[in-house]
């Protein structure tokens, strides 16, 4: 089984022409209003993608409580584990352009009561995968990797949005996933001198014995560490929106590891899921499923 412990919330999403800059005003004709959250999403995403998923977070008591747990709720997402909080549900604004290309704001809210001692009751074993991000706190993440490290789950990170992680959690991962930027900014604070985010991500993988993993956008996907080296290619799509794009990637690519994929087949899956993300507006509406993704798989050439 998969467990994510991360963040839910109630996603605002808006089209525009162009993204604002700093003191702009930019409109769009309409919005709509679904679930999201990076935890949500990537836990919706490995459950269309065919594993068995666990939602371990937090949720207010308002108006968007439902919203938030409702595509998981109707994904087979087991959602024991989200917790009541005082505050109000998180919520994110998103502006979408022609495109596909989003600006994102996110109030965290109820996030921020998400506790790592929530996994205390979800009973991790060494057959469970513990899939984190960083929309929560992060030192309850850090906490989160103790409890399945001494559970003998396997740990896998999105590290978005980029933040600090401590070198002790570094090295108990068995696998970090970064994309271009959030590779570049751990490199810093780690006092890497490299630029190329390849090179970073290979030299992560070296020196804290992890499968590092950096997603590339339309130039897919590099994989580096004990697992192997890989280079994965994207699918060529229509892009609408990229919002969810990488937490298709993550939650499918989870989804065959805890499948007993090996680590090829399970960048593959994820790559296509990733892609196929970038098809329809908003975060969970465009999460592809299990079949869809088997479906395009023979059409992923071999090597990017």
């Amino acid at each position: 089984m998969i467990t994510v412990f991360g963040s839910l919330s109630a996603d605002l999403v808006t089209r525009v022409k162009h993204l604002p800059t700093p003191g702009e005003t930019v409109t769009g004709p309409a919005y709509t209003v679904v679930p999201g959250g990076k935890g949500a999403n990537q836990a919706l995403a490995a459950a269309r993608a065919g594993a068995a998923v666990r939602m371990v977070g937090a949720v207010g008591g308002d108006g968007f409580r439902d919203l938030a747990l409702s595509g998981m709720r109707d994904g087979g997402v087991d959602l024991t584990g989200v917790a009541d909080s005082p505050e109000k549900t998180a919520c994110a604004f998103i502006a979408v352009d022609d495109k596909g290309e989003n600006l994102i704001f996110v109030a965290s809210g109820a996030n921020l009561d998400a506790r790592a001692a929530q996994l205390n009751d979800a009973g991790l074993t060494a057959d469970d995968v513990l899939l984190l991000q960083m929309e929560i706190t992060h030192a309850e993440n850090w906490k989160a990797v103790e409890i399945a490290k001494a559970a003998g789950a396997k740990i896998v990170l999105n590290l978005a949005p980029a933040g600090p992680i401590p070198e002790e959690s570094l090295r108990r991962l068995d696998v970090l996933v970064v994309n271009e930027t959030e590779a570049g900014q751990l490199g810093t604070q780690l006092g890497l001198t490299e630029q190329d985010p390849e090179i970073i991500a290979a030299k992560i993988a070296a020196d804290f014995d992890l499968d590092c993993i950096v997603t590339l956008g339309p130039a897919g996907t590099r994989s580096f560490g004990p697992s192997g080296r890989y280079s994965v290619p994207a699918l060529s799509i229509d892009v609408v929106d990229t919002t969810a794009a990488g937490d298709s990637f993550v939650g499918a690519f989870a989804a065959g590891l805890d499948q007993g994929l090996a680590m090829e087949q399970a960048l593959r899956q994820g790559s296509v899921a990733g892609s196929l993300a970038c098809r329809a507006v908003g975060a969970q509406p465009s999460l592809p499923l299990r079949d869809e993704i088997t479906a395009h798989l023979a059409a992923l050439p071999e090597t990017a």
